[in-house]
C-alpha cells in the first residue's frame, strides 16, 4: 500500500482523533457544570467580557452558521443560561445576554481549563508551544482558503 494514503499517516485523520479526545476529556468536566460542549464554547465567548453579543458575532467567533446556533441558543435560553434581545433598532438583529445564573456558572467552569491541561499530561509551556504550533497550522492552512 502506497505510505502516502496510510490512514495513519495523514494529518486530518489524527487532529480528528485528537479533536474527539480532548472533546469526549471535556465532557465529565462540563457536566459539573451543567454545560455540552458546544454551550461551553458560546458561554467561552459571552464571558470573555460579559457584554452582549450579537448572534452573527458569535456566528463569526466559533465560525457556525446561525442554522447551527440558534437552535443552541435557544436551548441555552430554555436552561437559563442566556437571553435573547432583539435590536430596537433593527429589529433583524438579535443580541445574546449572559442571565445571572449564565454569570454564575462562570464561577464553576474557571477550574475547567487547568483540569484539562493536567489530564493532557502537557506542562503549561509545553501547552503554549503546542498552541503556537496550532495557531502556525491555523494561519498557514487559512491563507489557502
Amino acid at each position: 500500500m502506497n505510505e502516502q494514503l496510510n490512514i495513519q499517516n495523514q494529518l486530518c485523520f489524527r487532529l480528528y482523533k485528537l479533536n474527539k479526545s480532548i472533546t469526549k476529556l471535556y465532557a465529565p468536566l462540563l457536566k459539573e457544570a451543567g454545560l455540552t460542549y458546544p454551550q461551553y464554547l458560546v458561554m467561552l465567548v459571552l464571558w470573555q467580557n460579559e457584554r452582549a453579543k450579537t448572534i452573527k458575532d458569535i456566528g463569526l467567533i466559533l465560525e457556525l452558521d446561525s442554522g447551527t446556533l440558534s437552535p443552541l441558543l435557544k436551548r441555552m435560553e430554555k436552561l437559563g443560561l442566556v437571553k435573547r434581545v432583539r435590536s430596537l433598532q433593527d429589529e433583524r438583529s438579535v443580541s445574546i445576554e449572559l442571565t445571572a445564573h449564565g454569570k454564575e456558572i462562570k464561577n464553576k467552569a474557571k477550574f475547567i481549563p487547568a483540569k484539562l491541561l493536567m489530564l493532557t499530561g502537557l506542562s503549561k509551556i509545553e501547552l503554549l508551544a503546542l498552541q503556537k504550533d496550532l495557531d502556525n497550522l491555523l494561519t498557514n492552512t487559512q491563507q489557502h482558503l
